[in-house]
């Protein structure tokens, strides 16, 4: 295959929104054809079923890969990016080489936030964060009168065990306003299921996205890529999809920092499972039929802890607000208190003078920062009145607790943004 990586970067990036002011190194995300927004679309296409209403990834190369496929298995090892993924995976497998001719390397886009909530949501409904209304991390809810951990379901400040939310009357297989893969799937008759560890398999994200698939859970790696290729090796009777949905890497960078020795070690331990219990032992028929997908959602920018960003250090901003700020560290939603705009801004010029642009949270949505259709009617609830776009690698850390975080996700830098597609004819 023709090394696609540096054709289509250089595309990504004079990619530009319009008329926003979102720093000199943030990425505008590709949504019309090369972002994670664009993956299910294709992932229907070569599966023969009817798919959500955004473009399909604008690859032609990797269509002509997918010739003669009868099922497709996507890897999605989260809080990978681009560059990190290149660099690691050099020299791991014979199978795994961008060089090869069964084999393609291509960047994409995450979507806006660039955050696990938001990017899987997207991947697993074909809508745009816009659409969806999951917009990071932690969202106010107008309708329940809270602001909610979109990954544990509860409360934002709470650290008990995951799903209180539902207590208020909030139900994950309900709560989006779109539909869910699963549903246009089962409509063609394409067998889908989904590779979880146990310890998300029934969590509240699981049960909001994978609706109409059948889930596996598993504990380790041999767990799981053993459990992978029995399933790939089962006779097929039409079209079938395995998902694969790996954390690991995202939570040892949030702590140890991306560039870590320990991320990379987590992401070639991975690797190396999947090229052992999978690919060197997957029949000659089984290859021939299967298409092998590995991406990531989000990548992660390295940080320093640093009281400066602590908001509990700011009392005057604090006093400016009507809550505490809502979304990403790195995409900050800002709901002011009544004529308190102007002090705000000031203030976030003098304190962290150009570590942020404010932007108004409405032009941010009519440009398509957060991708297009039309949005949910509860998006703009959950937006505030302002957004704080990073700059560098700043941030702003609000919660009731220690600030141990050395890597973080959601803003608009290359690091956090631009992820990979690998795609593999394994025979």
């Amino acid at each position: 295959m023709p090394d696609l990586s540096h054709q289509l970067r250089s595309r990504l990036e004079t990619t530009q929104s319009i008329d926003l002011e979102l720093g000199s190194d943030a990425l505008h995300p590709a949504y019309q054809g090369l972002s994670i927004l664009n993956l299910p679309a294709s992932l229907c296409h070569w599966l023969g079923a009817s798919g959500p209403p955004h473009p399909a990834l604008a690859i032609p190369e990797l269509d002509a890969l997918v010739t003669g496929v009868e099922q497709v298995i996507v890897v999605l090892i989260d809080a990978v990016s681009y560059d990190r993924f290149r660099g690691w995976i050099a020299g791991m497998s014979a199978e795994l080489n961008p060089e090869n001719d069964h084999c393609l390397l291509a960047p994409l886009t995450s979507v806006v936030p660039s955050t696990t909530s938001s990017a899987l949501t997207t991947i697993w409904t074909g809508r745009s964060p816009a659409e969806h209304g999951i917009l990071g991390y932690e969202i106010f809810l107008k309708e329940f009168g809270l602001v909610a951990n979109m990954i544990t379901h509860t409360p934002m400040a709470f650290e008990g065990p995951g799903g209180s939310l539902y207590a208020a009357g909030f139900q994950p297989e309900t709560a989006l306003p779109v539909p869910t893969l699963g549903k246009y799937l089962a409509s063609a008759g394409v067998e889908a299921h989904a590779f979880l560890h146990y310890s998300i398999g029934r969590s509240g994200l699981s049960r909001m996205h994978y609706a109409g698939v059948e889930k596996h859970l598993f504990g380790g790696l041999a767990d799981l890529w053993i459990g992978v290729r029995h399933l790939a090796l089962k006779s097929l009777e039409g079209p079938r999809l395995i998902w694969v949905y790996h954390g690991g890497v995202d939570g040892v960078s949030h702590r140890y920092g991306p560039n870590s020795e320990r991320a990379r070690a987590e992401f070639v331990t991975f690797i190396q499972a999947l090229q052992q219990n999978f690919i060197s032992d997957l029949s000659l028929e089984a290859r021939h039929k299967t298409l092998l997908l590995i991406l990531s959602d989000h990548g992660q920018i390295p940080t320093v802890r640093d009281p400066k960003y602590e908001l509990s250090n700011h009392p005057d901003l604090m006093g400016s607000l009507h809550l505490l700020p809502t979304g990403e560290n790195r995409l900050i939603y800002l709901y002011p208190r009544p004529g308190m705009v102007k002090k705000i801004i000031e203030y976030f010029k003098n304190a962290w003078p150009q570590s942020f642009n404010l932007i108004p949270s409405e032009k941010a949505l009519k440009v398509g920062l957060f991708g297009p259709g039309p949005p949910a009617k509860e998006t703009r609830d959950r937006l505030g009145d302002f957004i704080a776009v990073s700059q560098g690698d700043a941030y702003l850390w609000w919660a009731p607790k220690e600030n141990h975080l050395l890597g973080r996700h959601g803003g608009l830098s290359p690091q956090e943004m631009l992820v990979p597609l690998m795609a593999v004819r394994l025979g």
